[in-house]
């Protein structure tokens, strides 16, 4: 049977997760508009930069709680990474829609509303309340997503 457009860019998000480099959480995200997607990113270490992977994670060693000292990962989030791909070969992501395998931190937020994403699915929930008030005074719309 074939796939809903959301089963299918979710598939996506799953596969691109696959390549994180993060100890913590695997996730992967995807940009789309128009049915066309305009970039990916996982989370992991900057470009050139050692992966957590390889070093371990500080975030672990210091036993920092899940949604708390951002500031001390090496990590960009899966959101961020894909901005930056965007950016770094000049496709607008303005209305676009942002497919994530977790939802989106506060930062990441913040970000994606910067950039003019209209929509967030996300597949697993992040407990951070001020991400979703965000959303919802931005109106941009915040949408967990559940397969039938």
């Amino acid at each position: 049977m074939r796939p809903s457009w959301e089963e299918y860019f979710f598939g996506i998000a799953k596969a691109v997760a696959e390549r994180s480099t993060c100890l913590r959480r695997q996730v992967g995200a995807l940009i789309v508009k128009d049915k066309r997607i305009l970039a990916t990113g996982y989370n992991g270490a900057p470009r050139g930069l050692a992966h957590c992977l390889d070093i371990g994670c500080m975030r672990e060693e210091a036993k920092v709680a899940s949604g708390h000292g951002h500031e001390m990962c090496r990590g960009l989030h899966a959101e961020q990474n894909a901005i930056v791909q965007a950016a770094t070969y000049g496709v607008s992501i303005e209305g676009g829609i942002l497919y994530s395998t977790h939802q989106p931190c506060v930062l990441c937020t913040k970000m994606l509303i910067n950039c003019g994403i209209s929509e967030i699915y996300y597949l697993e929930s992040y407990p951070d309340p001020l991400a979703e008030n965000l959303c919802e005074e931005a109106q941009v719309r915040l949408l967990k997503f559940r397969a039938d």
